[in-house]
């Protein structure tokens, strides 16, 4: 079993095992599909149109969500929250201006999570990780900081805003921003060693659309800007860009 595969397996196991009553609740929130055109990789290098899932659910104490994971709120109390994550984290096949430098496999992000929402329209939070079950000198620490402001603008659309910094380890960052000897002969990116800190602000913008009973049209909008030490990345200053977009669609379905 690989490492990745056995991390997965244990931290499912814990928040479910740990949250098992939570089921009797039902599940609430919701689920849909749809498209996103992002940035192949965090370098900014090219974009690409992909399938991507939308999740937003609820059943009692665990959560399940597009952007934060499967989670598991251990501690709840007058609108805070704390406990377990575990997300999936996307690799990087090193093709057309990246050929050359090595292929970073799909990993799983694995931690702790703290969160204060007051209230069901907004939000304040930070997530600590590990990313496990990449390959040689590919799993850092990660995590980031953010806010979340929701709010009615009529005809039931609802609006929502976020704010997040990321953050990394060296070791993480030069999994996606660092260059060695043997990848700069190979690409003739400059050989760069990335340090840790914060890594990119995104801020987002997001609209919900009622279509019909339970069912809604999803559009948001994100700008990343790139900052530290991935900005001075070779790789972004000779084939990405410090400022990248993403845009996303989908249609998503309500469970009471």
């Amino acid at each position: 079993m690989s490492k990745l595969t056995s991390a997965v397996f244990t931290a499912l196991l814990g928040l479910c095992s740990a949250s098992s009553a939570a089921w009797a609740d039902g599940i609430s929130g919701d689920v849909g599909a749809g498209l996103s055109y992002q940035p192949h990789d965090p370098s900014g290098s090219r974009y690409e149109t992909r399938p991507v899932p939308y999740l937003d659910l609820d059943w009692g104490d665990v959560s399940l969500s597009t952007d934060d994971g499967l989670t598991w709120s251990a501690l709840n109390s007058h609108g805070i929250t704390a406990g377990p994550y575990i997300n999936y984290l996307a690799g990087r096949t090193s093709n057309g201006e990246l050929q050359g430098l090595r292929n970073v496999s799909d990993m799983a992000e694995v931690g702790g999570f703290i969160q204060y929402a007051p209230a069901d329209f907004w939000r304040v939070y930070a997530q600590l990780g590990q990313a496990v079950g990449g390959g040689h000198s590919q799993s850092g620490t990660l995590g980031k900081v953010g806010g979340e402001l929701g709010y009615p603008l009529g005809g039931e659309i609802i609006g929502s805003s976020g704010l997040v910094a990321h953050f990394t380890d060296a070791r993480q960052a030069n999994t996606f921003f660092g260059v060695d000897s043997n990848e700069a002969a190979a690409t003739g990116f400059r050989p760069y060693n990335a340090s840790g800190g914060f890594q990119n602000v995104t801020l987002s913008q997001s609209f919900a659309f009622p279509l019909a009973p339970h069912w809604s049209l999803l559009t948001s909008a994100s700008w990343v800007h790139l900052v530290g030490s991935a900005a001075r990345s070779s790789i972004v200053k000779q084939a990405g860009d410090v400022n990248q977009g993403q845009v996303q669609t989908a249609i998503s379905y309500t469970f009471d």
